[in-house]
């Protein structure tokens, strides 16, 4: 919702923004104050927990019942949850920032789909885009493609999905190599798949339909996504921050890079370069990004991801 001013100012006024979010009022508090900058736009609130397949349909629906919308241009998708202490499973059974973070977002783009479709008929190739919001994680994590619920210790893993100890270690985590489950971890797989989502939906939408889809790393942001953090690992953060590891960017220069995935005419779905699968799908600091790691770039992951999303949807979109 913080991206939204910004981007109507960028894309010249949009006949109708959808606002999606958990909570009616802070939905409806965003639309207000776009509202008094922007007073010709026609708002619709859009409620859903992205937690919930259920909820995630309904939502879905209902975009799809209006039709006065017969069309989207772009979907952003930067909703999202970090550091829950203990590991917690979604009603659907994934663990919570999988569920929250990637199948969310993954569900309900694909089902309104229809309506991308029709929009990418009419406006010119690659103009039709999905933004996936995602993190510096793909820059230094892994997928944990045989434990994607956290249920075995870390060690036990394949060497290829353990946790980066290291980066763990900067974070405040301690022995991660004993545990089955980190915070850090749980947000990490989801940002990677973040990615992946992109990859596997260029696949099926960009040649077919001319739909784009990228990913981004926004830079770290004071907001409240990390209000679910213990204090230890919240004092390791802010020591990160003095150390100079990170700087913070101002929420305007933290949606500069949405902004950019969305709009900016020269990006495509990617190609390889100097080794590099899908060189363009990963952007950050409003430029195309070479740092990502290789599973997190990878055609073979990304067919992996849109597989494992449908068995745990317990569907299959064609289009």
């Amino acid at each position: 919702m913080k991206n939204a001013d910004p981007f109507i100012k960028a894309s010249q006024s949009p006949s109708h923004l959808i606002i999606a979010g958990r909570t009616p009022s802070k939905v409806a508090q965003c639309i207000n104050l776009l509202k008094a900058q922007h007073p010709t736009v026609d708002y619709r609130s859009l409620i859903v927990d992205l937690s919930s397949q259920k909820s995630v349909r309904a939502a879905a629906a209902k975009v799809l019942s209006w039709a006065d919308v017969p069309t989207i241009d772009i979907v952003i998708n930067s909703a999202g949850i970090m550091g829950i202490a203990e590991r917690t499973l979604s009603e659907d059974g994934i663990e919570m920032h999988f569920a929250t973070n990637h199948i969310g977002h993954w569900l309900l783009t694909c089902s309104i789909m229809p309506k991308l479709i029709k929009a990418a008929e009419k406006n010119p190739k690659g103009t039709t885009r999905v933004v996936n919001v995602s993190s510096a994680s793909p820059m230094f994590s892994n997928m944990r493609w045989s434990d994607i619920n956290f249920d075995k210790l870390s060690k036990d893993l394949p060497e290829a999905e353990q946790p980066n100890y290291a980066v763990n270690e900067m974070w405040g985590y301690r022995d991660v190599q004993n545990k089955s489950y980190v915070g850090l971890e749980g947000y990490n797989q989801s940002k990677i798949a973040n990615v992946l989502f992109g990859i596997g939906a260029n696949k099926r939408l960009y040649e077919k339909y001319g739909i784009l889809t990228l990913a981004l790393h926004p830079g770290v942001i004071p907001t409240e996504l990390g209000r679910n953090f213990p204090k230890e690992n919240l004092a390791a953060i802010e020591a990160m921050s003095v150390s100079g590891l990170f700087t913070y960017k101002t929420r305007g220069a933290g949606a500069s890079t949405s902004l950019v995935a969305a709009l900016d005419p020269k990006l495509g779905p990617g190609e390889t370069r100097n080794g590099q699968e899908n060189y363009g799908a990963y952007l950050d600091d409003c430029q195309i990004s070479d740092k990502a790691r290789p599973g997190a770039v990878g055609s073979a992951e990304g067919e992996r991801l849109w597989k494992l999303s449908e068995e745990l949807v317990k569907e299959k979109f064609e289009w």
